[in-house]
């Protein structure tokens, strides 16, 4: 099937809740501009240099999202187009996602990364580290960000049990804070699930799927 095609029937099947967020790392543009072309303009990107260098070449009306690992020194260079970052690991990078975006006049809108995966590979804060940012000071204080959701990764293995449960803990913790609304944050989102187990991830309540290679096929 084409990319189109494939975009069609991961949307068709989608339940009204869930957006789906199209992967592009690695694909270029001309790939990148089918999925617009079908009319999809919602797309996410691991590295910071590649998510700016298809910004500028793609059409403006793309909601950008950077769902990979981000460094405090990268925020800069996102920070006057990003819709959403999705790999908000710790308050250091928030405080400074909060100064980026008071240069530029915007509030940004954030996802917690929370670990849950086992594995080493995988970034995120712990159940209790997230605890402890969200009832922080520190964090209370950032006018110019906006904590949206909470975003996860599971295992990469093949136990749909264990997926399944990894996922279930994230919800759990979701549920948990969607009560607490304020000034900087309102959780809407839950973002947990890529081309391997988002339909796991839906099962168990994902709102926000990140899902690349069963659209683009495999990477470059």
């Amino acid at each position: 099937m084409s990319i189109a095609d494939n975009l069609h029937k991961i949307k068709g099947a989608l339940p009204e809740r869930v957006t789906l967020i199209a992967v592009t790392k690695t694909h270029p543009v001309e790939k990148l501009m089918e999925v617009y072309t079908a009319g999809h303009k919602i797309f996410g990107e691991n590295k910071v240099q590649e998510l700016c260098d298809k910004y500028e070449q793609l059409p403006k009306d793309i909601q950008w999202h950077l769902i990979g690992h981000l460094q405090s020194n990268k925020v800069k260079y996102i920070a006057p187009f990003v819709s959403l970052i999705h790999s908000v690991d710790s308050l250091k990078l928030l405080q400074e996602i909060n100064k980026q975006a008071v240069k530029n006049n915007r509030v940004i809108d954030c996802l917690l990364q929370v670990y849950i995966a086992n594995e080493d590979t995988k970034f995120g804060l712990s159940f209790s580290e997230a605890e402890e940012l969200i009832a922080s000071e520190a964090f209370k204080v950032l006018k110019n960000i906006n904590i949206v959701g909470i975003m996860g990764m599971a295992s990469n293995t093949d136990d749909e049990a264990q997926i399944k449960n990894e996922f279930h803990s994230l919800k759990l913790f979701f549920d948990k804070h969607t009560s607490v609304c304020t000034s900087n944050f309102n959780l809407t989102i839950l973002s947990m699930g890529m081309s391997s187990d988002y339909k796991i991830a839906i099962a168990e309540g994902s709102t926000m799927i990140r899902v690349g290679s069963s659209i683009f096929g495999e990477r470059m």
